[in-house]
């Protein structure tokens, strides 16, 4: 049993460290999470949650990430993989939840709710941005070079870009940009900290306990107010539930083992695909209009993501910037 158990962690490492295992994860995972922002916009309405109805919006998140942790339990049990919780995991369980699933998505739930999925889509890209700067200040061997910097800056710009006013009118960054910046702040270090735990937790173990963990915290903070069940499902509804469960599952077990196996500037590249993606289906699902301001942000955020994340051909070392402070 042990021996198997072995193996198949060689398997998955082997595969997370392949170059064909880390874009077909890295593809579905953003993939997955592109298609959250049309998902949560068109249960918004169906389920008449309002831009100022904050408790509804963090009860329907807190219903979402516990059905993936159970998702994912329910998952590893038919392949007779153990999850019980051990108490040494606790307080790392605890502190990776607060930050990856509470806090990223009490701020990103509210913030789309003020935003459209387009421009949600698009600042969602930040999350590789933040994910280089905490990696230069935690990670001898993943500094930041002049490269880096300029990416970052075509990135962020790419962000101010798409909230330009499309005809006249004064440039407006408001609380839901800034809510959905912070949430990508969350998600980056979230990241960090799975792939820093997953060293001494099997990822599934992590990814799932996190989510419950955080889960809990949003429904009563969310239930407190609007009651615990103040939603009337019907079969789409339940679906769109269903189907941001299964995204935020299969997502973050794909990247969080990408992550444990990678470096975090070899694999934060593929990020750039959210936005794209988020884009895309936003256009299709949400019928929004594809404003110049949006293309341009877009190619601005994906640009930067592609740039800070660009390997070396040469082995030559690049000069890389110190950090201040």
């Amino acid at each position: 049993m042990e021996r198997k158990k072995v193996n198949g962690t060689l398997t998955a490492e082997k595969f997370f460290k392949s170059k064909f295992g880390v874009i077909t994860a890295a593809l579905i995972a953003t993939f997955l999470w592109g298609s959250a922002f049309p998902a949560i916009k068109l249960s918004y309405t169906e389920l008449n949650i309002g831009a100022d109805d904050y408790d509804k919006q963090l009860l329907f998140a807190g219903y979402r990430f516990l059905l993936a942790g159970i998702m994912i339990f329910l998952f590893f049990t038919l392949f007779k993989q153990s999850l019980k919780l051990r108490k040494e995991t606790l307080v790392p369980l605890f502190q990776l939840g607060f930050v990856q699933t509470f806090l990223q998505y009490l701020l990103f739930y509210i913030g789309l709710s003020y935003s459209t999925g387009m421009q949600g889509a698009v600042i969602a890209g930040t999350a590789s941005f933040f994910q280089i700067l905490f990696a230069h200040f935690l990670y001898a061997d993943d500094g930041l070079t002049i490269r880096k910097w300029m990416g970052i800056a075509l990135g962020f710009g790419g962000v101010l870009v798409v909230n330009l006013p499309k005809v006249g009118g004064d440039f407006q960054f408001g609380i839901g940009e800034v809510l959905l910046l912070i949430a990508m702040m969350a998600s980056a270090y979230g990241n960090i900290m799975a792939r820093e735990r997953s060293g001494k937790m099997d990822v599934s173990y992590l990814t799932a306990y996190q989510m419950l963990f955080g889960s809990v915290g949003l429904i009563i903070a969310g239930g407190v107010s609007a009651g615990f069940v103040p939603f009337d499902f019907d079969w789409y509804t339940t679906f769109l539930l269903l189907y941001l469960a299964f995204l935020s599952a299969a997502g973050f077990v794909l990247w969080n083992n990408v992550m444990k196996y990678n470096k975090v500037g070899k694999v934060s590249m593929y990020l750039f695909l959210v936005p794209v993606f988020g884009v895309i289906l936003s256009a299709m699902l949400l019928d929004e209009v594809m404003h110049y301001t949006i293309l341009i942000g877009l190619v601005l955020v994906t640009v930067g993501i592609i740039i800070v994340n660009r390997q070396k051909e040469n082995n030559k070392e690049e000069k890389k910037l110190q950090p201040t402070g």
